[in-house]
């Protein structure tokens, strides 16, 4: 604490020597006040920095607005697509299900006046086939669940009875739905009687 007391008094020093260091001599001789130049150009800096700022805010807020609007584009194109692609979807399948459809027409005139079940029978017989044939090329098959052990992924259980032979017991003795697979989904589960 002695010692500060006796140091001499700077802050006159420093204060002059600042002035000094910032004037300084041009080629010309003159000196020139940096000190005044620099805070100038510092002031300038922060002007330019907060234009500069504000054109890039101002690209940001574009490219955000034609980004949304790009989006909502996007959504209300893709919402058109499914509600066109649902109205249509079936269309393939109507068009290979119209000759069956033709097939029921023409049994049906050729056996109007007939008195002949067997005529009959063996028309219904022939457009089953082909009504089977044309949903088996679309990609739908049939489940085989008589006489199998019982799955709840893929059957339906309505009643149980007791079973017929040993072997049946647990298992679906009979099927009273059939239950079907379109590719590898299960479209419609088949509704089983399971024996005791």
């Amino acid at each position: 604490m002695a010692d500060e007391q006796n140091l001499p008094q700077d802050d006159n020093l420093s204060a002059d020597a600042a002035h000094t260091a910032g004037e300084m001599a041009d080629a010309d001789g003159e000196t020139t006040d940096t000190g005044a130049a620099a805070d100038a150009s510092a002031s300038a800096q922060p002007e330019a920095a907060g234009s500069r700022a504000e054109a890039e805010l101002a690209d940001l807020k574009d490219k955000y607005l034609r980004l949304a609007a790009e989006f909502e584009n996007y959504k209300r194109r893709t919402t058109k697509e499914r509600i066109d692609l649902f109205k249509t979807a079936n269309q393939e399948l109507m068009v290979a299900l119209l000759p069956v459809l033709d097939d029921f027409e023409r049994a049906r005139n050729a056996t109007r006046d007939t008195t002949d079940a067997d005529a009959v029978r063996e028309s219904i017989d022939i457009i089953q086939t082909k009504l089977n044939k044309t949903l088996q090329q679309k990609g739908l098959t049939a489940m085989e669940a008589k006489g199998g052990a019982f799955d709840a992924e893929l059957h339906e259980a309505i009643t149980q009875i007791p079973a017929p032979s040993e072997d049946l017991k647990g298992k679906i003795v009979d099927e009273v739905e059939k239950g079907y697979y379109l590719g590898d989904k299960v479209i419609r589960h088949a509704k089983v009687v399971l024996g005791q």
